[in-house]
């Protein structure tokens, strides 16, 4: 049952800056949300076919998958200058994610088998999304604190310019992460998948 990878869309809102003094401080917000796209069939082919086409889109592809992380960095810094030294105040980034999954109309229709496979094959979806979240927030918590840490700048221009390179550099840092958790889950998926339906054969005495 050849089902297509599961990719991940990436937008970035870069981190803003303004200069304004206080006590140096830093927060890493996330929030996740789930959505779902609905589709139908009572075979295998059919659920392949229906998840090829209805899924969601990867970014810059024209390809459709069983499902899709969006995330999205934002946030702000803040700056205050003390002897002439401009100094990093505050760190605040957000990650905003959603999650999208499918969901299939016709199991009342379906085989006790063709449920199972579904379930294996749905699950294995969330766990993927899932990882794909923690990878993100892990790199907010990066970009958050590589930031905090940045020494002092003569200017606060200076700093600002000095925390649009570290977002920029964490970015990059997190895409790759990303794309090699997509390589290496590609690589083992059919395996992973007749292991985890054998082990849900075993338990439900099929």
């Amino acid at each position: 049952m050849p089902f297509a990878s599961q990719k991940i869309r990436v937008s970035l809102a870069l981190l803003l800056a303004c200069c304004v003094p206080g006590m140096a401080d830093a927060e890493v917000i996330a929030r996740k949300s789930v959505s779902y796209f609905d589709i139908k069939g009572k075979s295998a082919d059919e659920l392949d076919a229906a998840l090829n086409e209805r899924g969601p889109l990867a970014m810059g592809s024209s390809s459709h998958h069983p499902g899709a992380t969006r995330i999205r960095f934002g946030g702000s810094a803040t700056y205050s200058e003390t002897n002439g030294r401009c100094y990093i105040s505050g760190v605040k980034v957000t990650v905003d994610t959603e999650i999208i999954l499918p969901r299939w109309r016709d199991r009342r229709r379906a085989s006790k088998q063709l449920s199972m496979i579904w379930d294996t094959l749905q699950a294995d979806i969330r766990r993927h999304e899932d990882r794909h979240v923690e990878i993100a927030r892990e790199h907010a918590r990066q970009m958050e604190r590589a930031i905090l840490s940045l020494p002092s700048a003569g200017s606060c221009d200076a700093l600002q310019e000095k925390a649009n390179e570290v977002t920029s550099r964490e970015t990059d840092r997190h895409d790759a992460d990303q794309a090699r958790f997509d390589r290496i889950e590609a690589i083992n998926f059919q395996n992973r998948i007749q292991r985890l339906l054998y082990y849900r054969g075993r338990q439900s005495g099929q």
